[in-house]
């Protein structure tokens, strides 16, 4: 609703504390509390508004910007006008305040989607822009001739501290700006601004007549955000999570660079499990993470394990190896052939069985793989499941080398 002056002003039924609760539980509640139990100068004035809200003789709560009121009843049913004023921030600290929001993606969304980000407050008060009280900043009006904070205001205010608990953008309401003016000013700086256009032969004239060189390349991706704070997040949210998927993206965004940059693009697009296994590589530390991507990946615990050495050793197109088995074309059976020829002198091929794209030895755990690029893959069979044993070689003969050496020279998991 709107007052009658112009201003928009909001109207709450705030409920009293359970005996032995507090009046507030977020800190911003907290701290508004504090800010009145500092700056009253009478304990009993304090202790006086605790009864009063706790015995529910607050009324119905109005905010506006610098003001909140309310009726609140004496034990014998006298009613009184309570007022309690706040000072509204200036024009250019909105400015900043906007400003910070902003420029922090976390605090805009949350905001936009009508959540308080829980270091808002801290962070503002850094920047010069305080939006919870000061010592003497909450003043108190009310119609029972009292010249300070009596039990009607006090009260108010500990009504208050809970409706902050439940609805914290009245926080920034009370400081001159509601919600709705709010989410416009963010929607105002956030909106693209429309170019009005130029000549068109003047815009091709500034293009370079030579791409400037790239950047250099970073040696690895940056180190991820921690999401270490003190608000509990929802019980569906597991930050463990979060923290390891935000260092698979820099990681990822760190690969794609490197390839764009050296003009060798890997253009796959990943299925859900092979996506699950891309994660994997990660060696996520949570176990329910961990958890998360076997069973995302559709292989239990003792599969994963060979396909996340696939995917350290050459990425999707290794995973493919160890996953698919395709039909060799004549062309590429021919140079199959030739190739395994050429690899050993006459005599000294070991007894091979070919099956598609997969040669495996004749009584032993090893076998060489072709894949679609033309390099021979070394495998051996561990535990009743085929894995990479090395890295994979132009010639058939080095993989076989690494495919079948000896159990205890080399453990590829």
């Amino acid at each position: 609703m709107t007052g009658h002056d112009g201003y928009e002003e909001s109207t709450f039924e705030v409920t009293a504390p359970a005996r032995g609760q507090a009046f507030a539980r977020t800190w911003w509640g907290r701290g508004w509390v504090a800010a009145l139990e500092d700056g009253v100068l009478d304990g009993a004035q304090i202790r006086a508004g605790r009864r009063l809200a706790r015995g529910g003789a607050v009324g119905a709560v109005s905010v506006r910007p610098g003001r909140v009121t309310a009726v609140v009843r004496d034990r014998d049913g006298t009613a009184h006008r309570a007022d309690v004023l706040l000072p509204e921030l200036s024009q250019a600290q909105w400015e900043r305040l906007l400003g910070l929001a902003v420029e922090r993606a976390g605090y805009l969304a949350a905001l936009l989607d009508r959540e308080m980000p829980p270091h808002l407050v801290e962070d503002a008060a850094d920047s010069g822009v305080d939006l919870l009280p000061g010592l003497g900043e909450l003043e108190a009006s009310c119609d029972c001739g009292a010249w300070d904070h009596c039990g009607h205001t006090t009260a108010l205010c500990y009504q208050v501290a809970r409706l902050l608990d439940e609805d914290p953008f009245v926080l920034l309401a009370l400081r001159g700006r509601p919600e709705r003016a709010l989410m416009d000013g963010l929607k105002a700086r956030t909106r693209p601004s429309r170019p009005d256009g130029v000549d068109a032969a003047r815009a091709y004239a500034s293009v370079p007549a030579t791409l400037p060189a790239p950047p250099e390349l970073p040696e690895g991706p940056g180190v991820p955000p921690s999401l270490d704070a003190e608000t509990e997040p929802p019980g569906d949210v597991v930050p463990a999570a979060l923290e390891f998927l935000a260092a698979c993206t820099a990681r990822e965004a760190h690969r794609l660079l490197r390839e764009a940059l050296r003009g060798t693009p890997e253009a796959a697009e990943l299925t859900p499990a092979q996506d699950a296994v891309r994660l994997a590589a990660g060696s996520p530390s949570d176990d329910s993470v961990a958890a998360r991507l076997v069973a995302g990946s559709g292989r239990g615990r003792e599969g994963l394990d060979p396909a996340v050495h696939a995917w350290r050793m050459g990425g999707v197109g290794a995973l493919r190896v160890l996953d698919e088995e395709w039909a060799l074309d004549e062309e590429t059976a021919a140079r199959a052939r030739a190739a395994l020829e050429a690899a050993w002198d006459p005599g000294e091929r070991p007894p091979l069985r070919p099956r598609a794209n997969r040669w495996t030895a004749v009584g032993a755990p090893a076998q060489i793989r072709l894949d679609h690029d033309g390099r021979w893959w070394p495998y051996r069979r561990r535990d009743g499941r085929w894995a990479p044993a090395g890295e994979p070689a132009p010639d058939p003969a080095t993989a076989w080398a690494a495919a079948s050496r000896d159990e205890g020279e080399e453990d590829p998991l």
